[in-house]
């Protein structure tokens, strides 16, 4: 895994292997780098009736791990994704963006799970200044190092974060790429939905949106307009989304665009 990205949500419960442990074990919410690329998948689940997350507790671990996507992309409806994590990120990119990469986030965690404990880590090389901007139904939530500690988390819970993140990269020719991903919701070894939403700001005079990875489908919907551009997704498996832009004015914005997995 190259660290070069963010963000990343992976939810996980720490566990040993097949052993059974209650859901009220500590969660890991990774916000670091690039993995490997994501593919799209048919949605095969999508008459598979899978029980209810309120439901685990009655399940044995053989019944949960068969209720859960293997981690190929699927993008689910809206009854899919109702009440699940939702990450919502508000990104500024600036003139200075274009010339250094660090683009201004702000961050926030809805419905996170209910456990005991949790952490969101992201990569050294691709944050500064992050701080904990609000938390809602959580014991304590505080910064440590590059990654954000969380404890007794309940049901409902929020957190907003701020930091500056280097997440936009000059692919040459006036052309520039932001790309964001994996996102993931993880348990075990399967993935649940979650939504995520983007709220990109841009200038308008510098910059215009140009093409945008994955398309726009059941389950992705973009938005975009004159300095903006708005990203809502509801699926299951990993996620990696690309916004690629070009400078105005620039002759070479027609070239061919790389693959968001590359």
């Amino acid at each position: 895994m190259t660290p070069t990205m963010t963000p990343i949500v992976d939810s996980r419960i720490r566990e040993r292997a097949r052993s059974a442990v209650p859901l009220s074990c500590a969660f890991l919410i990774l916000i670091w780098g690039l993995a490997g690329a994501s593919a799209f998948a048919e949605d095969a689940h999508a008459e598979a009736g899978f029980p209810d997350e309120e439901d685990w507790p009655e399940m044995d671990l053989e019944a949960r791990i068969a209720a859960v996507s293997d981690g190929e992309l699927r993008f689910v409806g809206p009854e899919r994704a109702a009440a699940t994590h939702r990450h919502v990120n508000r990104i500024r990119i600036g003139a200075e963006s274009l010339r250094e990469g660090w683009i201004e986030l702000t961050q926030c965690h809805e419905n996170l799970d209910a456990v005991g404990a949790a952490q969101i880590i992201f990569s050294v090389e691709r944050i500064r200044g992050l701080e904990v901007v609000s938390a809602q139904g959580i014991g304590r939530a505080w910064v440590e190092g590059p990654s954000v500690q969380l404890t007794d988390i309940a049901p409902g819970a929020r957190l907003c974060i701020r930091a500056e993140s280097r997440a936009m990269f000059a692919l040459g020719d006036g052309r520039y790429r932001l790309r964001n991903g994996p996102y993931m919701r993880r348990f075990l070894d399967g993935y649940y939905p979650m939504q995520v939403v983007l709220d990109v700001s841009y200038p308008a005079d510098r910059l215009a949106l140009v093409h945008h990875q994955p398309a726009t489908q059941p389950g992705f919907a973009v938005r975009a307009g004159s300095g903006h551009v708005a990203v809502d997704a509801a699926f299951e498996g990993r996620l990696f989304t690309c916004l690629d832009f070009c400078e105005t004015g620039s002759s070479d914005c027609e070239l061919a665009i790389t693959d968001c997995a590359e």
